[in-house]
């Protein structure tokens, strides 16, 4: 489809995101709102993150941008002749009804029309329409420009290539897009956060908790980025309200919260008015609440509910078990996805805590589905059987690290429940001991690091800076430069599997590492500088190597850079689509793992310590393995093989 003409309705907090987005992607944009002064201050707000996106390197021409966006409070202007629209308007039926009749009207014949609601009907929305066929939502998250999620959900009519051409538009805008296949009140991830919410009011107003040990356990144990009060105060208590009463109006069995109630009528929303669940000095300044690392919450209980929830979606074909995982990790920032928590505390443990809720509450919702039953008679317990939600090849865990082996590869996989993988000394010390298993294990040939969560690894917590000496600053950077100085000269390739950032201390780990395959979607950089640093790590020695056009200004400047201009200077060695990202790592991991070990050794000790001298010292170096190589069983077998013109069968012999 040819989009000569993108329409956004509605230039508030979400439409002038969605607006920016789409004229960042190179179309010609209309945004539409009520009145000239909500429009020219949406106007404002766009130039000014189109400015920050300046400052961090990631944009170059804001005029150019800004030239592709009109303004105009006139609707039937607005929606006349375009091709694609996006509805941001109030969450009001009628309102949103209003525009999509007029825009029905007057849009291009095969106008895609779609409403950012988070919560109202998409078939509602459409009965305006004389085509329903063609109107779908694609529900943005907050902030647009820096919300990688997108769901893009079927109404009860809508035809196939509308989908296919929201999906085409989201993924031109950067954005992962999920696919919601049923038109259903809460769609996929506010749905999910719907049974948060709800398992946290009751069990605070029931007495069994208090609201810090809701949030303690949600932060500590499961590693939320933030606990479920806080997150409300942070979206706004009157959004989660109306959004909840919205479901529940629309036939979603639930715990009605009077505590939510309670917080709306007063008009205390949170972060923005100054007050909800916590208080905050300067309103609309949000400021993170101290909270205590103990509890007396389970986080099996505050899970379970939620791990139900999404059993249905998954059962009735809402919508595919990865989008699901990839809507909690995306737009929620968890560091797992709700399967993968179940396929971590067991499916017999969560259908056990929703059997126990049902019976102390006698609510439908906490019945365990019929998915979480039959997984439980065959014996798909998660990672405990090796199969769950998802089937597990050999794992082992290392303090905070999982170790697995799919021979002939080997994943070591940062998994801290922090979301980031900060390197601290409990990671360092974890990583060292699995390096020596996998190099101690026959059957892997190559090893793979990535990281779970929102990161390869975002470095060192800055945090723990502030109580180092000199001295103890001198030791941590010497044995993180041992750590990584022993990933460089193990005998075995080892691949960086980088998605989100890979920061600082994060960087100088992939640097580390044979190979790396960075994630279109990742960000990369040294910031230490900034700080008034210098990389500790390695990064001031291995990035000007690797990056030789820009390595060396990117220490001085600490500047952040996208995967692709990565790709570019020689940072990354390979890029992929995110969702095919471990994929491509496990193509060019097999590729390597078919050569003779004892060759790959001599090779990465000849290329690694040659580098460290002249060019005449290096071939010395590599003209003694050279001939020691041909020593070995590989050798014979390797040359036995091409003369007979078969693939060679290496023993590391």
């Amino acid at each position: 489809m040819n989009i000569r003409k993108f329409t956004v309705v509605g230039a508030g907090t979400m439409g002038h995101g969605i607006a920016e987005l789409a004229a960042l992607a190179g179309y010609e944009v209309w945004l539409n709102d009520v009145n000239d002064d909500i429009l020219k201050n949406a106007l404002e707000r766009i130039k000014w993150s189109l400015n920050k996106l300046h400052e961090k390197g990631q944009l170059k021409g804001i005029d150019e941008v800004i030239s592709r966006i009109r303004i105009t409070s006139n609707l039937a202007e607005a929606v006349k002749d375009t091709d694609f629209l996006v509805e941001a308007a109030l969450e009001d039926i009628n309102v949103k009804r209003e525009i999509f009749s007029k825009a029905d009207e007057l849009a291009s014949k095969d106008a895609v029309l779609a409403t950012n609601t988070s919560s109202l009907p998409i078939t509602e929305i459409a009965s305006s329409t004389k085509n329903p066929g063609r109107v779908l939502g694609i529900h943005f998250f907050n902030p647009p420009v820096l919300m990688p999620l997108v769901e893009v959900i079927r109404g009860k009519y809508t035809e196939d290539k509308v989908v296919k051409e929201a999906i085409s538009v989201v993924e031109r805008m950067g954005k992962t897009p999920i696919i919601v296949n049923k038109d259903i009140p809460g769609f996929i991830v506010n749905r999910l956060l719907f049974r948060l919410f709800e398992i946290s009011c009751l069990l605070v107003e029931g007495e069994k908790a208090s609201i810090t040990d809701v949030d303690s356990t949600a932060i500590y144990e499961l590693g939320f980025p933030m606990g479920v009060f806080i997150l409300e105060d942070y979206i706004g208590i009157d959004i989660g309200y109306l959004v909840g009463k919205a479901m529940i109006e629309r036939g979603v069995k639930a715990y009605e919260c009077k505590m939510f109630e309670e917080k709306f009528s007063k008009r205390e929303f949170g972060v923005k008015s100054g007050k909800g669940f916590y208080s905050y000095p300067q309103p609309g300044k949000f400021v993170v609440p101290e909270i205590p690392k103990t509890s007396k919450v389970n986080g099996l209980t505050l899970i379970s509910p939620v791990i139900n929830e999404a059993s249905y979606l998954l059962r009735e074909n809402i919508s595919s078990k990865e989008d699901i995982d990839k809507g909690c990790k995306l737009g929620l920032g968890w560091s797992r996805g709700i399967f993968e928590y179940a396929d971590e505390y067991g499916i017999d443990k969560v259908v056990e805590t929703l059997e126990y809720l049902y019976k102390e509450t006698n609510m439908e919702q906490f019945k365990p589905d019929p998915l979480l039953l039959e997984m439980m008679k065959t014996g798909k317990l998660g990672k405990k059987t090796g199969e769950g939600f998802y089937k597990y090849g050999e794992e082992k865990t290392v303090g905070s690290l999982t170790i697995r082996v799919e021979e002939p590869l080997g994943w070591i996989i940062l998994d801290k429940r922090d979301g980031i993988n900060t390197l601290d000394r409990e990671l360092i010390s974890d990583l060292s001991k699995a390096l020596d298993i996998m190099e101690d294990d026959d059957r892997v040939r190559v090893i793979l690091i990535k990281g779970n969560g929102r990161a390869f690894s975002a470095g060192v917590d800055v945090k723990e800076f502030l109580n180092l000496t000199p001295f103890k600053a001198m030791i941590a950077s010497r044995r993180l430069q041992e750590l990584f100085n022993k990933i460089q000269f193990l005998v075995k390739p080892v691949i960086a599997v980088i998605h989100g950032y890979a920061l600082g201390g994060g960087l100088e780990l992939a640097m580390s590492c044979d190979i790396r395959v960075a994630s279109r979607d990742a960000h990369l950089g040294q910031p230490e500088i900034n700080l008034g640093l210098i990389p500790g790590a390695g990064g001031s020695q291995r990035l000007p190597r690797l990056a030789k056009n820009k390595g060396t200004y990117l220490v001085l400047s600490g500047e952040i850079i996208e995967a692709e201009e990565a790709f570019r200077v020689g940072l990354v060695d390979f890029i992929a689509e995110p969702e095919k990202l471990e994929d491509e790592a496990k193509k060019i991991a097999l590729k390597l793992a078919e050569k003779s070990p004892l060759a790959l050794a001599s090779a990465k000790y000849a290329i690694n310590f040659g580098l460290q001298g002249n060019i005449w010292v290096g071939e010395a170096y590599e003209s003694s393995l050279f001939g020691l190589l041909f020593s070995t069983k590989d050798v014979q077998e390797g040359v036995t093989a091409f003369l007979n013109k078969r693939k060679p069968r290496f023993k590391g012999e």
